[in-house]
């Protein structure tokens, strides 16, 4: 597929001003130019031209706020100069697997005043005795070559890559979901507890239910038995006799 194709079918229901990432990798260009982009892309960010046989980037259009631009595996040899006039807010910039030889060609960059990451890698330059210290040298600014730091410190992906922002906000999400989850963790603990201490006390009121019981049926047997003995007579007691009787006598 060509790259004006394939820019056609990333704009469907879209304009250019809309798009902030372009990815046109493995693309045919036109005479190792670039074709369809134009300065209609102002909100662009990030564009992506791996291996599509690119010769030079003479025509690549003024994009104020491209961030990162991929020209890896191309044919590119010199012609930078265009990048530091059109391109002034890049930081990361990959012309890994190109054809630059000499660290002269790469000059031009030091008009990229926030450059913060430089890929060369598998150019012919890095086969240089002091190709690092002399980029480092050439381009202060830099942060990163080839992924390391002037202290050979690999980059992290965040620093490699992007800003970094989605992965602030993934850990803050799990962050937030963990403690959510010990949260629940509580609750159901607390929860539990109460279960037991119900489960306790309804234990114990049976018990005394019982208990209580018992004492009342001693109780009422007690008062039983001394209703018994208010009913017999004292011993050595008479009984009176009955007037009935004396009547019948006479």
């Amino acid at each position: 597929m060509d790259m004006k194709k394939r820019i056609h079918l990333e704009l469907r229901n879209r304009t250019p001003s809309d798009v902030q990432e372009l990815v046109l990798d493995n693309c045919r260009s036109n005479e190792g130019k670039m074709e369809g982009i134009t300065e209609e892309f102002e909100n662009l960010e990030l564009l992506s031209l791996i291996n599509v046989g690119l010769i030079n980037v003479s025509n690549i259009p003024k994009l104020g706020k491209l961030k990162k631009l991929e020209l890896s595996d191309n044919r590119i040899s010199g012609g930078l100069e265009v990048l530091a006039e059109r391109l002034v807010n890049l930081t990361h910039l990959n012309l890994s697997g190109n054809k630059f030889k000499d660290i002269s060609t790469l000059e031009p960059l030091k008009k990229l005043p926030i450059l913060k990451s430089l890929d060369l890698f598998n150019c012919e330059v890095t086969n240089l005795g002091d190709y690092r210290e002399s980029i480092f040298k050439l381009l202060p600014q830099l942060t990163y070559l080839d992924g390391y730091d002037i202290e050979d410190c690999e980059a992290s992906d965040s620093d490699g890559e992007g800003d970094g922002v989605e992965d602030e906000d993934d850990e803050g999400e799990e962050g937030e979901s963990e403690e959510e989850e010990d949260e629940e963790e509580d609750e159901e603990e607390v929860v539990a507890e109460e279960d037991d201490d119900s489960g306790e006390s309804g234990e114990d009121g049976e018990v005394n239910g019982d208990v209580d019981d018992d004492d009342d049926e001693d109780d009422d047997d007690e008062d039983d038995e001394e209703d018994e003995e208010d009913d017999s007579p004292v011993k050595g007691e008479k009984r009176k006799r009955e007037p009935e009787d004396e009547d019948e006598d006479d």
